[in-house]
């Protein structure tokens, strides 16, 4: 079952339909009423560390159906609205992170109108002043609300070994303190690991048990990543010098940990990134292309192998990932200019 799937079964027309009436209503969807007064939405799970959702279904035009979650009861609240209604001016005593499932979704954003399309994001600061307009087109939003305590625990993990991820989580964290919102959107190297990681929080959220808050925080660490990793948000001139020279050490770091089979596409397996974007990044930092770094990488240890140990040089040539014991010694003789022999010869 995809993501889509599950919010129209979530919302659709099986489910428990509250009054038009109920007070809930005005927690899942409250119209404006006033163009002067601003509300304040408070997080609904008090006392607990879990995150909510709530979500939105445009199924028909002037139809949004919506639910929230967990709750004591699953249910759906059906609302009707009119072509360019919005939600009251509000802001949130902890952090929204909305979705767009499929279409697109507006939003006025501190005085700015902002379209988000399929596969997009926007975290939204608590405090941050904005409103949500009513689409009268076919669209699923999905809402999560973070308490502050959990976003920051999420982004000050430091268990992760990726000092990629440990610099983009915190230039994340500084960012959303300074913009008051982020919009994150696929880059060319994402998948499909974020809609996989929010269906599973969608699920674990529906039909919670005693583990769910464990299960759920585990899912909320599993999508930052993904956002850290897989998505594009604004970071300042500085930052994104930093994060390139961070990205050129890990995969040195990389390639020197792997270089007797290492290829271009584990690059792009480990780092999501695009095949070009690591041959151009190598020869801005070291002048060299992806083939001959990689080649340097390997004479070196291959040097380092002859002036410290009595391996033969057919065994040195296969360890460093040449099989050709001829090609190796062409290689070698083209960069120090003398054999693999003479050279461990003066070298010893």
């Amino acid at each position: 079952m995809t993501l889509s799937d599950f919010c129209r079964q979530i919302t659709g027309p099986d489910m428990r339909l509250l009054p038009a009436n109920h007070k809930l209503g005005a927690r899942l969807v409250c119209p404006e009423y006033s163009k002067s007064v601003q509300e304040v939405k408070t997080y609904p799970l008090i006392g607990q560390d879990r995150s909510f959702l709530l979500c939105w279904n445009f199924d028909a035009p002037g139809s949004l159906r919506a639910t929230m979650m967990p709750s004591p009861e699953n249910f759906c609240y059906h609302y009707y609205f009119s072509i360019g209604e919005c939600t009251q001016l509000h802001t949130h005593d902890y952090l929204e992170l909305s979705y767009v499932v499929e279409g697109e979704f507006h939003q006025r954003i501190l005085n700015k109108d902002i379209v988000f399309h399929k596969g997009d994001l926007c975290l939204i600061d608590k405090n941050c002043l904005h409103q949500d307009c009513l689409e009268n087109q076919s669209a699923i939003i999905l809402f999560l609300g973070i308490a502050n305590d959990m976003f920051t625990e999420i982004m000050n993990e430091s268990n992760t070994p990726q000092k990629i991820l440990s610099f983009l989580q915190s230039a994340l964290l500084k960012q959303k303190d300074v913009q008051q919102y982020l919009h994150f959107k696929p880059n060319a190297a994402a998948d499909d690991q974020l809609e996989e990681s929010l269906l599973l929080l969608l699920k674990e959220s529906y039909a919670p048990d005693s583990g769910s808050r464990y299960i759920m925080k585990g899912l909320l660490f599993r999508i930052f990543r993904i956002l850290s990793t897989q998505y594009d948000f604004s970071l300042s001139k500085e930052q994104k010098q930093t994060m390139n020279w961070l990205i050129f050490e890990e995969i040195s770091d990389y390639i020197r940990l792997h270089y007797t089979d290492v290829t271009i596409q584990d690059l792009v397996n480990e780092f999501h990134y695009q095949e070009d974007y690591f041959n151009r990044l190598i020869k801005r930092k070291t002048g060299l292309t992806y083939s001959a770094y990689v080649q340097q990488i390997r004479l070196e240890r291959a040097e380092h192998l002859l002036a410290t140990t009595d391996k033969s040089i057919e065994e040195i040539a296969n360890e460093i990932g040449y099989h050709n014991k001829g090609y190796f010694y062409k290689l070698f003789q083209e960069k120090y200019d003398e054999t693999p022999a003479s050279y461990r010869r003066h070298t010893r």
